[in-house]
């Protein structure tokens, strides 16, 4: 283990125990137990991954130590060893030893799953078939895809639910669900995507309402509203993702309103983990999932 990583993992464990220490999930015995419970977005530490001061096999250890119960896996952090059961297995090894649940692979980086030529969406849906079994190995519940296309709006939709209901038949094989993020473009709006979810129609396919990426076109600025796209996603929803950037002094999500889109996921009915994913700059990665965590925990206690 190189100086780097081995200092970034010591300092992770020894800053987040005062941190655990304090934290209402610990605190309050005998206070009402929320039904959620929270994961980790691999994204979230992508910085030090990409800079080798932690490896895919590192990430199970450092969600237990932050005090979170799953991880949730990006796919580009071990993108040659889909297929390489002696790793899959050492991973599956590691989140037992460390009482984490596997819960899911982002998956980017393998195709347009509504591309226009019907030959290009098999080859993309062959393309995730290998992080399909990948998830059933390790005991995902799902693989998180793009729904990305081209062409006009119907059209998209129709290209999309195409490729999607083709790996949703393989995930049948494998027990695994397709489940798509609003991720950019088309997929950013909440009414497109949920049309998409109603067209494909098979029960392996999903959504993973992200709160914080409802930006359909950055040069525009074109941006759907994020309450009503959580909205419109939940009835689909097999997973959700906690976005968060900058905090204010309350801490609070200084850009979104997180009791607010919690209490949407709530009375949708939803019983599944909650995704930590911090994209933030001000906070560092530690910091910032540390943040996100007191804030969902927060939120919990008001349903």
């Amino acid at each position: 283990m190189n100086t780097n990583r081995r200092n970034f993992l010591r300092t992770t464990a020894a800053a987040t125990a005062g941190a655990m220490f304090i934290s209402p999930a610990f605190a309050g015995i005998g206070e009402k137990k929320s039904r959620y419970k929270i994961s980790l977005a691999e994204w979230s530490f992508h910085k030090a991954l990409f800079a080798k001061e932690m490896t895919n096999l590192d990430f199970p250890r450092v969600t237990r130590e932050l005090g979170l119960e799953g991880v949730e896996y990006v796919n580009q952090f071990f993108k040659e060893k889909a297929k390489d059961e002696a790793y899959l297995a050492e991973l599956k090894k590691i989140t037992k030893n460390e009482g984490v649940e596997n819960v899911l692979i982002m998956c980017d980086g393998e195709g347009m799953m509504g591309h226009p030529e019907k030959k290009e969406r098999e080859k993309t849906v062959d393309n995730h078939k290998k992080w399909v079994d990948a998830a059933a190995f390790l005991g995902c519940h799902s693989i998180r895809v793009n729904a990305g296309s081209r062409g006009e709006y119907e059209e998209q939709q129709r290209l999309a639910a195409d490729g999607l209901r083709m790996l949703c038949e393989y995930g049948d094989s494998q027990k695994i669900n397709v489940i798509v993020e609003n991720h950019g473009g088309l997929s950013s709006n909440g009414e497109w995507l949920a049309g998409v979810m109603k067209m494909v129609d098979h029960k392996r396919v999903g959504t993973l309402p992200d709160f914080g990426n409802f930006m359909i076109n950055r040069q525009t600025g074109e941006e759907y509203d994020r309450y009503k796209g959580t909205e419109l996603l939940m009835p689909y929803a097999k997973g959700v993702s906690a976005k968060s950037n900058v905090f204010n002094e309350k801490g609070d999500e200084a850009n979104m309103d997180y009791y607010r889109l919690m209490k949407i996921v709530d009375e949708a009915g939803y019983k599944g983990f909650v995704g930590i994913e911090y994209e933030g700059r001000v906070l560092s990665e530690k910091e910032g999932v540390i943040a996100t965590k007191k804030l969902l925990e927060k939120a919990f206690k008001t349903l």
